[in-house]
This record gives structure tokens, sequence and C-alpha cells, in this order.
């Protein structure tokens, strides 16, 4: 599915194609569009023009209306595009009958082909491309039909429909097995995710995961907090792949901070569905840190947008640190004060010049301070493997040696103290 193979390949030039209905926000599908217009340039096509279609309804066979398409094949046709790209889902028929109106030479895609293909180019990890193909798979599927529509062209009729028909019903249990198969990949993935997640369990340090909005800087303050080296551009989904590195906060604390995929509008379905083992790392962790661009006119739309996915996903009432990033690009305070009437404890940054990081840090503590007890644990000097687990997952005080023990005045992890019970004299 990719939109561009080499090179040397066509250079793809898109109409791009909204429709405004009375009573929504106009506004709100003017930004749908322009960020359309980004993505678009993200996957390498270059956009000639907008075309924008009142309607009350989207029309059921070509989703436009018929005239509205024909003089879609025209426009085509004066500006030289060899692509079309509509703002919203299409339904496979829709698809197919925009196809034969705008003629073969004009690809129709609608926004979720479009982020599939950008999600396939920036997938790296196998964990990363079997979750792509596993969304492209159950695109494609209801969609088989309109691959078969030349042979009704070509031989319609009586005592020619057999051939077409089986092919198609071979296809599409072909794709049905390769679903099958992925899926059995992807729950292994899972499987594995589970164990390295019980490994670092058994340190009981807390999980920070950074959520926010595609572009929002989510990357930059991955790096910026943990040198992590995470790949950061200044373009939709730059990076897919979870990453996760140690943090230690001012008070020593150490927690796991992992960067996921970022999240859209109208996120396509069989993303959110086939990145289930990424998002995992969202669900299970202890805290979320809510990055976003508070210079970005939507940005209140945004935040409400993430919040639908995160609700969607099962993490819709996890305890949230609020950062807004990009302060560097306000020229008015103005914003920045009604961002802190809406969300007084949110922290304003700026993760490429490090600005306000530190407060940042001093919130994740504020966020974790239950997390750890101060103790006083009284070790035989030969459990090198006990003394060596409150070294790994808490911050040691004080160390001495009295009548063959090993005496640690430290903070460890509320649910590492139970285990250490045996051990603990005395806690503050």
């Amino acid at each position: 599915m990719k939109l561009h193979e080499t090179e040397a390949a066509l250079v793809e030039r898109a109409l791009l194609v909204g429709l405004e209905r009375p009573g929504h926000d106009r506004w709100a599908e003017q930004d749908s569009l322009a960020e359309l217009r980004e993505l678009a340039e993200s996957a390498g096509v270059e956009v000639l023009d907008v075309v924008i279609q009142k309607r009350a309804v989207p029309c059921a066979p070509t989703f436009i209306g018929t005239g509205k398409a024909e003089e879609l094949a025209e426009r085509c046709r004066r500006l030289g595009a060899n692509m079309v790209i509509f703002d919203d889902d299409l339904t496979p028929a829709q698809g197919r009958n925009l196809g034969e109106i705008l003629g073969p030479n004009i690809k129709v895609i609608d926004r979720t082909e479009l982020i599939l293909d950008i999600f396939a180019q920036r997938a790296r990890t196998r964990e990363g491309k079997i979750q792509v193909e596993l969304a492209q798979m159950q695109y494609m599927l209801p969609r088989l039909t309109g691959l078969w529509t030349h042979l009704s062209r070509q031989r319609g009729g009586v005592g020619c429909r057999g051939p077409g028909e089986t092919q198609l019903e071979v296809d599409r249990r072909r794709v049905q097995e390769k679903i099958t198969r992925l899926q059995r990949q992807l729950l292994e993935v899972r499987q594995n995710r589970r164990i390295e997640r019980s490994g670092r369990q058994r340190l009981h340090w807390p999980v920070v995961s950074l959520v926010g909005y595609t572009n929002s800087g989510k990357s930059t303050l991955m790096n910026a907090l943990t040198g992590a080296g995470v790949l950061a551009e200044d373009k939709l989904f730059a990076t897919l792949d979870p990453t996760t590195r140690r943090l230690r906060l001012p008070n020593n604390q150490n927690v796991l901070l992992t960067d996921t995929v970022g999240f859209i509008r109208k996120l396509p379905h069989h993303l959110v569905e086939s990145f289930n083992a990424t998002l995992e790392e969202v669900v299970e962790a202890d805290l979320l840190l809510h990055v976003v661009d508070v210079s970005h006119p939507q940005a209140h739309e945004h935040i409400k947008a993430v919040e639908h996915v995160l609700h969607d996903i099962g993490a819709g009432r996890k305890p949230t640190v609020l950062a807004l990033n990009k302060i560097d690009r306000l020229t008015d305070e103005v914003i920045l004060n009604r961002f802190h009437r809406d969300h007084p404890t949110a922290v304003p940054i700026s993760a490429r010049y490090g600005t306000n990081l530190d407060q940042l840090l001093e919130e994740l503590v504020l966020r974790l301070r239950d997390w750890r007890v101060d103790v006083e644990l009284h070790i035989p000097h030969d459990r090198a493997r006990t003394i060596s687990l409150v070294y790994q997952s808490g911050y040691v005080r004080s160390r001495r040696l009295e009548n063959g023990a090993v005496i640690l005045e430290a903070q460890i992890p509320k649910m590492l103290a139970g285990e250490l019970a045996p051990f603990i004299v005395r806690t503050a």
C-alpha cells in the first residue's frame, strides 16, 4: 500500500476533498483538512488543491454526489492530479463508484488509507511492521470486491461470473488467513511484552507513559529527560515504536519513562485494534504524562482527541500530568493564562530548549510521592541478593555494618516493603 515505492516512481499530486455539514463546526472541519494536508505531505504527496462539498449528509453512492464527483474528475484533469484523498472514511462501494467516475488513472484513497501508508513508511521494528500490516489487511478485506470490477466491465454477463467470484473468494480466504497469522504473531509479541513488564515490575519502579497528539513533542521531551536518542522530527507520526528508559527524579526516585505512538483525530479503528500491543504500555502505566503543543491553534481540540482515544483503550481514568509544550513559540501570554485557568496544575515547558523541565520533574515527584516509604533495614550480610534489590529498587541514604548485619537507611517502593518486611526494623 505504499504511495511511493521508489524515487523514480511517478510523483503523486493530489486533490484533498472534505465535507462541510450544516450545524457542524466549520473551523474544526477546516483544521481537519489542514491536518490532512500535513498527512499527505508527510507521505510525500504534493497537494494541488482542496475541494469542499457542502452536504447535510454524505451521498451513499459517491460520498460527495455524482455531479460533484464529475466536477472533481474534470478538475483533476485540468490540474494534472493523479490522486484524490478524502478527509473521511469511504465505504467500499463509495471508493469503487468514485474510481469509475474519476477514471483508472486517478487513485482514490481516504484518510485511513493515507495514515496506514504513513505508518508503513515509519515502522522500523518487527512489532511495528506486524501491527501496520494487520491494520492494512483488515482495511483491505471488505474492499476486495473493488479489485474485481474489471472482470464485469470486460466480460460481464452469463457464463463469465464464476471465475471472478471464485478468485474473489480465494483472495478473501488468503487475506483472512494472513490476518489470523498476524494476530497470532501479535499475541506472541504481547506475551513477550508481559514477560519484559514482569521483569521491570520486579524492581517496583512506577511507569510513566508519554501520551499526546502526534507532533506535540513527546520524543523531544523523552530525549531531553533521558537522553534516549529517539528520532524527533517536526512531522506527523515521526516515531511509532515504543521506547522505555530509566529516569531518576530529583528525590532520587527511579521511574520508567515510555514514549508511545502519537494520537490523532479520526484515528482509524483498525489502527487502535492493531496497535493494542503497543498501547498496552499506556494502559499498564501508573501515571500518564500528557504532552500538548500549546502553540497549536487547535490545542484544546487535540487534548480532547487524546482523551477520547485514552477512554477507548481503557486508560481514561489514569492519573495524568499535563505538560504544555512549545511555549518558546508563543507570542501571547494570554493563551497560556487560558490554559492555566482550565488546567491549574499544568506545567508550561519547552522540551526543545529545556525550559521548566525542573518544574515538570518536581510535579512528577509530587504525583508519585506515595510510591515510596522511608525504612531502616537490618539484612544479614550473606543476603547479597536482597541487599542488591534494595539498591536497585530504592535509594539508600546510609549503610553501616553491625553484628554481622548490613544496616540500610533507605527509601523503597511501598510494594517492595511487604517483600522486605522481615528485615524492616523501623518505618518513617
